[in-house]
């Protein structure tokens, strides 16, 4: 009996957790706002994907609307741009703590976040999209392959 009452736990308690991570991978990104320093976009989001992979897959998804809805990327004068994903976190906050991100297209105080970087990504005529996480490094190779950098 014990036994049965251990088992249905285990059941009820891996439904939960699998609830919990299915909502977590569905749930759908929220854009809070864009700044834009030049050729540098900075846009902060809530519920950005976990995984490299579906980060720079929600960019690519993503980019075309990005473009029409905010006109981003806006590539320096020679085409290379650099938009960075920031989280969010507990939202805009006075300017006072070190390493902390303001906008000046805000007005103070509260007017930074904690630098949460994301997703960094860079394009250069030269060289392609290259795409920096938290993790690791990749780039567009010659065939149009996202690819690891082995060099970190």
């Amino acid at each position: 009996m014990k036994e049965k009452i251990l088992i249905y736990m285990l059941l009820i308690i891996g439904c939960i957790l699998s609830a919990y991570v299915i909502w977590i991978w569905l749930r759908p990104v929220e854009l809070i706002a864009v700044h834009q320093n030049d050729n540098h976009t900075y846009i902060i989001v809530k519920n950005f994907p976990i995984t490299d992979k579906g980060q720079i897959n929600w960019w690519l998804k993503n980019k075309d609307m990005l473009k029409k809805r905010y006109n981003i990327p806006k590539p320096a004068p020679y085409g290379d741009y650099t938009v960075i994903f920031w989280d969010f976190g507990d939202g805009y906050k006075d300017e006072g703590k070190y390493d902390r991100l303001c906008f000046d297209d805000l007005k103070s105080p509260k007017n930074c976040i904690d630098k949460n970087m994301i997703l960094n990504v860079n394009y250069s005529k030269n060289y392609g999209a290259s795409f920096i996480t938290v993790k690791k490094s990749y780039y567009t190779n010659k065939n149009g392959d996202i690819v690891e950098n082995k060099d970190d």
